[in-house]
C-alpha cells in the first residue's frame, strides 16, 4: 500500500476499534488508490480520504417492543449516513443478529464506492438492526418494524435519505416501515423508501435486481474471453431473494445451476435447480433445504459443510460476507472455476480474492457486481418523483444498461491505471474517482 494512504488508513483504524468489517472495507479500497493520488495530488492536499471515512452522521437508537407474549423486548437500531455528495443517502435497512455498527459502517462505506459506479445521483448509507425477523410473527414484525420507524422517520426522507430492504427486511417489512412513516407523518411520500409493493409505489423488477443484476454483470465479464453463460455449471451460496434471482437469471442464459445453500447445508442438483419448487420452499413456506430435496428425486442434502466443495466453473456467493475463505477460493481454481460474481456485499475474503486474481479467474467485486438492486432502486426513485410506472420489460432494459455500463467503466478504469482486467482496481478508482471530484467541488463541509 502507499505510504502515504498506509497513514491514513491507521488513522481510521485507531479512530474506528473493533469493528473488524469496516477495516477490511477500508483496506480494500486504500490498496487501489496510490496511482489515483499519484494524478490528483489535489485529492490528499483535500483530505479527501479522511472525510470519505468519516460518515457525516452516525444515529444508533433503542428499539423497544413486544411480543406475543407480551413480553417487552429491546434491540438496537442503527442508520449510517455516510456520504451525500452524489445525491441523498441510498442504502439498505438489515435485520439480523450480527449487526453492530461495525458490519453498517462497512456495509455503508461499500454503498458509496457502489453507487457511484452506477451513474444514478445517489450518495451512500445503511441501516439496521440486530432484531431476528426469523421465527417472529407477523404480528411480533410489524410492532418492531413500527417501533424502528419511530426513531428513524425524523432521519430520512426523498430528497435526504432513502433507505430499503437488505437481508432480514422484504417487502413484508417495507409495507409495515412505509405504513408508520406515513402514519407519524400524515405524508404519503413513496420515495422515503423504496422496495414497494407493485400496487403502492414500487417498481418491477426490484425484486430480482440484485440477482439479475449480479449475473448480467458475470456475463459481460466472461465475454471478455470469448464465453457466456451458456454450458457454466455454476454454484450458488444462499437461498435468499438475491441468490434465488440470480439462479434464475444465469439458468435463462443457459447455465446449469447446480447447487446452493442455506444455514443448514446445501443441496447438489446435477438437473439445475428448479427454481419454481425453490420458491415455494423457501419464500412461501420459509423452509429449509432439507425439504427440497424431500421433493426431488436425486437431489443430494449435505447437513453443514461448504457448498464451495461442488465443482463449478462459475461461482456466485450470494449469502453474507466473509462467506468464501481462501482454502475455498483454491479449492474452486482446483476444480476449473473461471468467474465469480458477488451478489452479496464483501463475500470473499481478502485472501479469497488474492487466489481468485493471482489465478487469472474472472473477479466482480461486490461493489460492482451487485449494484443492480440500489440501481433499479433508483429508478424506483424517478418513477415516484414523477407519478409514473414502467413495465417489467422496459426496467429491465435500464437495468441492463446501467449494470453493462458499469462492467464497462470498471474495465475501462482498470486499463487508463495499467492493471487490465483487475475490476476491483477498476471499481474501487472508478467510484472513488467520481465522489472526490463532488466533495471537492462542493467545498470543506
Amino acid at each position: 500500500m502507499d505510504a502515504r494512504l498506509e497513514a491514513i488508513r491507521g488513522t481510521v483504524l485507531a479512530r474506528n476499534p473493533g469493528e473488524g468489517e469496516f477495516h477490511q472495507a477500508v483496506t480494500e479500497v486504500f490498496e487501489s488508490l496510490g496511482p489515483v493520488h499519484d494524478r490528483h495530488p489535489e485529492f490528499l492536499e483535500g483530505a479527501v480520504l479522511e472525510r470519505l471515512c468519516e460518515p457525516e452522521r452516525q444515529i444508533i437508537f433503542r428499539v423497544p417492543w413486544t411480543d406475543d407474549a407480551g413480553r417487552v423486548q429491546i434491540n438496537r437500531g442503527f442508520r449510517v449516513e455516510f456520504n451525500s455528495a452524489l445525491g441523498p443517502y441510498k442504502g439498505g435497512l438489515r435485520f439480523h443478529p450480527s449487526v453492530y455498527l461495525g458490519i453498517v459502517k462497512f456495509l455503508g462505506f461499500e454503498q458509496i464506492f457502489k453507487n457511484a459506479l452506477t451513474g444514478m445521483p445517489i450518495g451512500g448509507g445503511k441501516g439496521g438492526s440486530d432484531f431476528d425477523p426469523r421465527g417472529r410473527s407477523d404480528a411480533e414484525v410489524m410492532r418492531f418494524c413500527q417501533s424502528f420507524m419511530t426513531e428513524l422517520y425524523r432521519h430520512i426522507g426523498e430528497y435526504t435519505d432513502v433507505p430499503a430492504g437488505d437481508i432480514g427486511v422484504g417487502g413484508r417489512e417495507i409495507g409495515y416501515l412505509f405504513g408508520q412513516y406515513k402514519r407519524i407523518t400524515n405524508r404519503y411520500e413513496s420515495g422515503v423508501l423504496t422496495g414497494k409493493g407493485i400496487s403502492w409505489g414500487g417498481s418491477l423488477v426490484r425484486p430480482e435486481a440484485t440477482g439479475y443484476g449480479t449475473v448480467i454483470f458475470t456475463e459481460e465479464m466472461l465475454k471478455t474471453r470469448g464465453k457466456s453463460f451458456d454450458g457454466q455449471r455454476v454454484v450458488v451460496s444462499g437461498t435468499g431473494n438475491v441468490a434465488i434471482n440470480a439462479i434464475a437469471k444465469a439458468q435463462s442464459l443457459g447455465a446449469i445451476v447446480v447447487a446452493c445453500s442455506d444455514s443448514s447445508g446445501y443441496i447438489v442438483d446435477d438437473a439445475g435447480i428448479d427454481v419454481a419448487l425453490l420458491r415455494q420452499v423457501k419464500e412461501v413456506e420459509r423452509g429449509r433445504l432439507k425439504d427440497y430435496e424431500t421433493r426431488r428425486p436425486a437431489v443430494t442434502y449435505v447437513d453443514g459443510g461448504s457448498v464451495w466443495d461442488v465443482d463449478a466453473t462459475v461461482a456466485l456467493p450470494c449469502a453474507t460476507q466473509n462467506e468464501l475463505d481462501g482454502d475455498a477460493a483454491a479449492r474452486l481454481v482446483r476444480n476449473g472455476l473461471i468467474a465469480v460474481g458477488e451478489g452479496a456485499n464483501m463475500p470473499s475474503t481478502r485472501d479469497a480474492v488474492a487466489v481468485f486474481q493471482d489465478s487469472g479467474v474472472l473477479f466482480g467485486p461486490g461493489k460492482a457486481a451487485n449494484a443492480g438492486g440500489v440501481a433499479t432502486s433508483a429508478l424506483e426513485m424517478q418513477q415516484n418523483a414523477s407519478r409514473d410506472s414502467w413495465t417489467f420489460a422496459h426496467t429491465e432494459q435500464r437495468l441492463t444498461e446501467i449494470m453493462v455500463g458499469i462492467h464497462d467503466r470498471c474495465a475501462a478504469t482498470a486499463d487508463e491505471y495499467g492493471d487490465p482486467g483487475n475490476y476491483v482496481l477498476g471499481a474501487n478508482i472508478g467510484g472513488f474517482v467520481k465522489v472526490a471530484d463532488a466533495m471537492l467541488a462542493q467545498g470543506l463541509i
